[in-house]
């Protein structure tokens, strides 16, 4: 199995990652004047750099919209950013068609059955542990942390690891 993900992950040039579930543990915290937060993990923030630094381009595709994800995106200098858009696929479609990449060179990571379509079409497809059990079921593979967790981290680090830039991204901190 492991073999397998290690060589879909070969061709990949973008990686695209769900928010909520994915990127946070999937709860929403609303406070009394409306305004809601989300907590985002400094190792999947730190694993989405070294992905970026190492030349893989990234995306977020999130079916609700709100300013931290923004905020987090840019931070994090995530170069693509869909929010508030619900038919995932659709907006693969745009990207694909904007960057000039076919679906195999596509990593996705996703929990929910939202993101079963696009996990389906790409040429890697990730559940989070977290992850809808039909989610977990079709995807090419499952990290081992939940959403929220470093399981973006592990996303990250499988494809820089397939691609043998992860020593040289880690070997960048020494």
């Amino acid at each position: 199995m492991m073999n397998d993900l290690l060589q879909r992950t070969r061709s990949i040039k973008l990686a695209i990652f769900d928010v909520d579930g994915v990127l946070t543990d999937g709860k929403l915290y609303f406070l009394v004047d409306g305004s809601e937060f989300k907590t985002f993990n400094t190792l999947d923030g730190q694993g989405i750099k070294m992905l970026i630094n190492s030349g893989v381009r990234t995306a977020i595709i999130s079916g609700r919209k709100t300013p931290v994800v923004e905020r987090r995106a840019q931070n994090l200098g995530i170069q693509h950013l869909y929010q508030g858009r619900e038919d995932k696929l659709d907006v693969l479609d745009e990207l694909l068609a904007e960057l000039g990449l076919t679906y195999e060179q596509v990593a996705y990571l996703g929990d929910d059955l939202p993101d079963l379509p696009v996990i389906r079409r790409v040429g890697l497809g990730m559940a989070v542990a977290s992850a809808n059990d039909f989610v977990r079921e079709h995807a090419h593979g499952v990290t081992q942390a939940r959403g929220g967790e470093g399981a973006a981290r592990e996303f990250c680090e499988l494809i820089m690891r397939g691609q043998g830039t992860l020593d040289a991204a880690q070997s960048a901190y020494l």
